[in-house]
């Protein structure tokens, strides 16, 4: 029995420690991986600062010997005598426009019709969300040209509209507003509607305060979406001074190479919104996304 009593002791004190090898493992792999992740956003830092010849040289030097900052002046055209303007400003400008407004608009219609489908019952209304979810399963690429004749016949290719009035309709949006409306308990309304609330006051005032996270969620990936759009801008724009950032580092590449300093430094200057918009938003992002898991 001794014998026995100690044995299940040395088996207690060897199994934490199987455990903590193992977590220790599991941290290294995530580390490693993590790593792999940051290189290029690392290099691309790197790069920005570095003139053309020394981008590609080998082995790579991860921190220049000498900072090259005049590659954001060309990009800029800050110095107007010594560089190309490529308009970057301008298509800075219009990223921003475009985005906001499409993520604004986006948002609130898909707020609207999220509590539609969840909280007013009327006579085929489930027949009609499943309809109006079909159309997630038709790749946007699919309604590229059906959408540039509209755009065309009605005279809106190359203006912004193009690229904003597709975002007017969020299905995958309007599906996540839906679930986090479901969880919103009917009480409320109840209580609003026996106060002497209309049905949109029930809505933007009870309503809406409820799903704040989902709707910094959705209005994270929606500005990610519209901030990386590249197809739609390439298709409907041919103006410079309407193009967006994404058609705009385009002009960095020509037959005779590609510039990888000024495109290096053009999209560390890109990504600035993209990080703002989603440390701001990381509070709510993982919680507003996990809705539709939880509710059916």
């Amino acid at each position: 029995m001794k014998k026995n009593a100690e044995e299940t002791v040395v088996m207690k004190k060897k199994l934490p420690l199987r455990r903590q090898a193992v977590q220790w493992g599991i941290t290294i792999v995530i580390v490693l991986i993590a790593a792999l992740m940051v290189a290029p956003f690392v290099w691309m830092i790197s790069a920005s600062f570095k003139m053309q010849k020394d981008v590609m040289s080998i082995p790579i030097k991860w921190i220049p010997e000498y900072f090259y900052p005049d590659n954001y002046f060309k990009v800029l055209h800050i110095n107007a005598g010594a560089s190309t303007d490529y308009h970057f400003i301008l298509s800075y400008w219009n990223s921003i426009k475009v985005s906001t407004i499409s993520t604004v608009v986006g948002v609130l219609s898909a707020l609207l019709a999220g509590y539609a489908f969840a909280k007013l019952k009327f006579r085929g209304s489930n027949v009609l969300f499943i309809l109006y979810l079909a159309q997630m399963m038709v790749p946007s690429q699919l309604t590229l040209i059906p959408r540039f004749m509209i755009f065309s016949n009605l005279g809106m290719t190359n203006t912004h509209m193009s690229l904003i009035l597709p975002k007017i309709v969020t299905v995958s949006s309007c599906f996540m507003f839906r679930q986090a409306f479901l969880g919103v308990p009917d009480d409320l309304r109840e209580a609003a509607r026996i106060d002497g609330a209309g049905e949109f006051r029930i809505w933007a005032q009870v309503m809406v305060p409820m799903v704040r996270a989902t709707m910094a969620a959705q209005a994270t990936v929606q500005f990610l979406e519209s901030w990386n759009s590249y197809l739609d801008p390439l298709v409907f724009l041919s103006h410079w001074r309407k193009w967006t950032l994404t058609v705009a580092l385009d002009q960095f590449v020509s037959i005779e190479g590609t510039q990888y300093n000024l495109t290096m430094a053009a999209s560390c200057m890109a990504i600035i919104p993209v990080l703002l918009v989603f440390l701001f938003g990381q509070k709510y992002f993982m919680k507003g996304l996990t809705v539709g898991a939880v509710k059916g």
